[in-house]
């Protein structure tokens, strides 16, 4: 039996395995002040839905996958750990200098962004690596134990320490650790050269500095997950989600915790790819994962899922820079506690402010009193308030109109209906614009692209976004209303090993770059052999980072092979790299040569065999009316056809309006659309005409 929980803003969504393949999906209300309460109750909710004590269903588990948003929300809310940050001598700067790069050239009122460890925390350690690796200075051990002495004094928890080329030449980093082991014992630290051996100082640099301040807190929370998880009576294994679409062990993730800055929102597009594949047969999908508090919105282009280099953590520019590319997921402020609200000037706004889980939208009865999407859904009656969750929570629908009637309605002169459907209106254009923004910048057409809707809120509006869209087709996958838990469950034990070696294609070093890549590969090999042993596939790709003459940036392309063997493979590689640039710029300069800067290898240990199954039937009987009305723009309160997801089978086909609800969604298919069930379980929806 496998567990996969993904943490979410509002919800908690776990996903259960069975051992025989039949999938069941629950939910509970996350816990902020705990997020391992909320997994617990998640885990509660499985163990009463199968009449189980919770330690004997847990007995049975052999895998627990967790995705989890604990170490970005550390990061944007300051409450990571007193960080110090070690460099060589003549670059204490490097923090604070960054790369150059305004979010706005001409606002000149946006005040410079503090560095992400103070200066009053930076200290300059007197010693220098060249650029070949030679020791031009050497490492001052006295000055260093003089420092360790000040970094006790000011109570620091956490040392990132990051020297010049010590990419090439890890030597003086090496010893700095030994001592901080010697004379600051209990204290994390973080070098360079072992967590991200890569060119560009402050890349490497803030990401040794954002790994440092993320362990203890980090290490406490996953030894905290596993105690707990062991106290409730689990005794497998225990998997993170990184920001990479892969997992890694507990014990890992805890000592490499840059690795979990964007987990969670990393595996919907893994889910995504799956069911545009199987479903429409699609290679360009646009996923979007819908929560309580953001929208989540990710790339399936020619059936690979898009990776960035540029992650950011509080705004581009403005932010810190992770130094490890990453899924490229981009976020909005929009999903079900999206607080909508009327400006002085009575416009109508929607987010990016949440009601969160506490105190939730208005019809959740918890004391919040901002109206929120959910509010205008459960107003306009597409929302069943006596069987949100499958009945398992009662929503008040009068508390929503209320709510929606002082904030709204009341404001801009309208119907409390009016208002409700302007907030979904509203809502769906934040979305929309979001869309339009990750996939015409990336010369993609949304017409030609397949929508999947996920996260439990997706099914609201996805049909609307859908038709402005003039997409094709909306996918609703059965177990859309947890995409990212699925995604989890699909997703590969994953490992990455870099490594920077210069060289190029008119003079290549094939010696030099042939041991490069033969120590990644034993890397990736020891990993197989060890955190990877038992996978059921194992494959292992190479990829160069390289660059015209005199260009500033690189680019990722794979290798056809883990070796040089003669000149006809460095061909191969040039004609790829044009190839690539081509792609990436619609330009290239086949008679250029071709530079590379670095190397890199990632293994990939594949969990399972198969896919997913479809979700099991978990509807006690609805007990709901075949009808019921619903309010829709031009068309006003219409009888609606209600039916089961899960009662609906393969081939049948359904014309809006209508609404099909689960215990964990509500789909909404306006007029002159029309949906059907998938073999898969998924809900395919042709929007309506524009």
């Amino acid at each position: 039996m496998r567990f996969a929980v993904d943490t979410g803003g509002t919800f908690t969504d776990l996903l259960v395995e069975q051992s025989d393949g039949r999938l069941n999906m629950f939910k509970a209300a996350t816990t902020p002040d705990d997020p391992i309460r909320g997994v617990i109750d998640s885990l509660q909710v499985a163990a009463d839905h199968f009449q189980r004590p919770l330690a004997d269903l847990l007995e049975e588990g052999t895998l627990f996958i967790h995705g989890t948003t604990r170490a970005i929300n550390a990061i944007i809310t300051g409450a990571t750990a007193k960080t110090a940050f070690l460099t060589t001598a003549g670059h204490p700067d490097i923090l604070v200098l960054r790369e150059g790069g305004r979010s706005d050239v001409f606002n000149f009122t946006v005040p410079y962004p503090d560095p992400y460890v103070p200066r009053s925390l930076t200290f300059e350690i007197d010693e220098r690596i060249g650029a070949d690796g030679s020791v031009l200075t050497e490492l001052n051990e006295a000055q260093v134990i003089e420092t360790i002495g000040k970094l006790k004094a000011a109570g620091v928890e956490a040392v990132a320490v990051c020297l010049l080329w010590s990419i090439v030449n890890g030597k003086h980093e090496a010893r700095i650790g030994e001592l901080l082991e010697e004379h600051l014992p209990g204290v994390p630290y973080t070098l360079s050269n072992r967590l991200n051996p890569s060119l560009r100082e402050y890349r490497r640099a803030s990401s040794t500095a954002i790994d440092a301040s993320l362990k203890p807190l980090m290490g406490a929370y996953m030894r905290n997950l596993q105690g707990r998880l062991s106290e409730a009576g689990f005794g497998g294994r225990v998997l993170i989600v990184t920001s990479g679409a892969g997992v890694i062990d507990a014990a890992d993730a805890a000592e490499m915790p840059v690795h979990l800055i964007n987990s969670g929102p990393s595996m919907a597009p893994v889910a995504g790819r799956h069911f545009a594949d199987v479903d429409a047969k699609a290679e360009t999908a646009i996923v979007a994962d819908t929560g309580g508090t953001t929208y989540d919105l990710s790339l399936v282009r020619r059936g690979r899922i898009p990776w960035t280099r540029e992650t950011w953590v509080g705004g581009e520019y403005r932010g810190h820079m992770t130094g490890f590319p990453s899924v490229d997921v981009r976020s909005i402020g929009a999903g079900g506690g999206s607080i909508a609200w009327v400006d002085d000037g009575g416009l109508l706004h929607v987010g990016p402010q949440s009601a969160q889980a506490v105190p939730g939208p208005a019809a959740y009865g918890q004391g919040g009193q901002e109206p929120t999407l959910t509010d205008a859904c459960v107003t306009l009656g597409y929302v069943d308030p006596d069987y949100f969750l499958g009945g398992a929570m009662r929503l008040d629908r009068e508390a929503a109109k209320r709510a929606i009637e002082k904030k709204v309605s009341s404001r801009l002169g309208i119907s409390v209906e009016d208002a409700a459907i302007a907030i979904v209106q509203v809502a769906t254009e934040n979305m929309v614009q979001a869309i339009m923004d990750i996939t015409v910048n990336q010369g993609i057409d949304p017409a030609k692209a397949v929508l999947i809707g996920g996260g439990g809120a997706a099914g609201l509006n996805s049909e609307r976004i859908g038709q402005r869209l003039n997409c094709p087709m909306v996918l609703i996958p059965d177990v859309g209303a947890g995409l990212s838990a699925a995604g989890a469950l699909m997703s590969e034990l994953i490992s990455d090993a870099r490594a920077t070696h210069y060289t190029t294609t008119d003079k290549f070093d094939i010696e030099g770059v042939n041991a490069v890549l033969a120590e990644l590969k034993a890397q990736c090999e020891a990993f197989a052999e060890g955190p990877g042993e038992g996978a059921t596939e194992t494959t292992i790709g190479f990829t160069a980072e390289a660059r015209y003459p005199s260009q500033v940036w690189e680019i990722e392309v794979p290798l056809r092979g883990d070796s040089f063997a003669s000149e006809a493979d460095v061909r191969n590689l040039v004609a790829d790299f044009h190839a690539a640039h081509d792609e990436v710029f619609a330009i290239s300069d086949p008679d250029s040569e071709v530079e590379i800067i670095g190397w890199s290898a990632r293994v990939s240990c594949r969990l399972r065999k198969g896919h997913l199954s479809s979700l099991s039937d978990q509807s006690a009987g609805t007990g709901n009316a075949a009808r019921r009305f619903a309010y829709f723009k031009d068309a006003g309160w219409t009888d609606a056809a209600i039916h089961s997801f899960d009662e609906l089978t393969a081939g049948d086909e359904i014309d809006g309006p209508a609404i099909v609800e689960s215990s964990f969604t509500t789909v909404v298919v306006g007029p002159g659309a029309k949906v059907s069930r998938k073999s898969s379980g998924s809900l395919a929806i042709v929007p309506a005409a524009t």
